[in-house]
């Protein structure tokens, strides 16, 4: 049977960038020695290491004024580099879920950190807007997709202080005007690759802000300097991301997968809304593309086992909703093609064919 992988993270990647990634780990460009075997002090190494780099400058349109960085320690570990690097009198952050919260958390460790807005009181089911930014901040915050929650940023926002976004889980899946941005990054294990790699695009002038003295690995600049290599980087993570960027140019671009990410939202979302036996769980104009969130309608509830059942026989991997939303979530990042999609909704249109009142 087909296994359609809708798991949130580590999650589905293009089977072309697998096959590349096993026969590289068998032999690396016909050296003999295994990619996971390799010294990354090699040019072999260097030269993903700059096919990567150069490639995702090309999908985003990454200006001049911006440095990518390939580390890793995960987007977590980001979550105190930041304010480590950054926070000198006071931060702002929008509180969207689970992730926004633990950066809060973690920035507060360093300064004083400002709570602008937040969808906590309706259980982050929504994007906060029209809130105030003080010009005092030492930059904004934001999480662009919530993975847990199902909400996203659809456009760039405005920020009259510097604006710092973790774009973990939609990276990619949209255009995106990079210039608006002083730091983006996040955990490649979404849209870009296997876990075990982080990116960060920064635009160097930002760096001209620090004034606390830091550790060496933390320092960004350390980093940029040594072209992601200051110390060893994870080589293997960064070989696959390489792979995964060379097939989305080939499709077409972050463009061409907007137009299909947009085409499959819009057949499941579309299938929630009308289908008697589910329900969203998201303010419609705030659903995200990539994490798409329901629930049994109300009379329903007590189907939910039987669903969740019934959809793992019918291929369905990694629908279970997490535990702060339950239900289903159902992860459409750009690697998982349409049929899988058009599988999860035949098997939902099936279901309430056999339990629709």
């Amino acid at each position: 049977m087909k296994k359609h992988n809708f798991n949130a993270g580590p999650s589905v990647l293009p089977r072309v960038a697998i096959e590349n990634a096993a026969k590289a780990v068998l032999d690396f460009e016909g050296s003999g020695l295994s990619i996971l075997e390799i010294s990354h002090r090699t040019k072999d190494f260097e030269a993903v290491n700059d096919q990567a780099n150069d490639l995702l400058r090309e999908l985003l349109e990454v200006p001049d004024t911006h440095k990518i960085l390939f580390l890793g320690g995960g987007a977590s570990t980001q979550f105190f580099h930041i304010p480590y690097n950054f926070l000198n009198r006071k931060a702002g952050y929008v509180s969207t879920g689970v992730w926004a919260k633990k950066a809060i958390k973690e920035a507060k460790l360093f300064g004083e950190t400002v709570t602008l807005a937040s969808s906590e009181d309706k259980n982050f089911t929504y994007i906060p807007k029209g809130f105030d930014i003080p010009t005092d901040l030492d930059y904004l915050h934001i999480t662009t997709n919530n993975t847990i929650y199902g909400t996203e940023y659809h456009t760039d926002i405005d920020s009259p202080v510097p604006l710092v976004a973790d774009m973990s889980s939609d990276i990619l899946s949209r255009p995106v005007d990079v210039s608006k941005y002083a730091l983006i990054y996040g955990g490649a294990q979404k849209n870009m690759g296997p876990a075990g790699v982080t990116f960060v695009i920064v635009r160097e002038d930002f760096l001209d802000k620090r004034t606390r003295t830091l550790p060496s690995m933390v320092d960004y600049k350390n980093h940029i300097d040594n072209d992601s290599m200051y110390n060893t980087p994870p080589v293997f993570p960064i070989f696959v991301l390489k792979e995964t960027l060379k097939w989305l140019k080939e499709i077409g671009g972050v463009k061409a997968i907007q137009k299909l990410n947009r085409q499959k939202a819009d057949l499941l979302y579309g299938e929630i809304d009308s289908n008697p036996l589910f329900v969203g769980t998201t303010a419609k104009e705030d659903r995200s593309l990539m994490n798409i969130c329901f629930v049994m309608a109300p009379g329903y509830e007590a189907l939910n086992d039987a669903f969740m059942d019934y959809a793992k026989s019918c291929g369905m991997v990694g629908i279970k909703g997490h535990r702060s939303v339950g239900g289903f979530r159902a992860s459409c990042y750009n690697a998982l093609p349409l049929e899988s999609v058009e599988a999860l909704v035949a098997c939902m249109k099936e279901f309430a064919t056999q339990h629709a009142k």
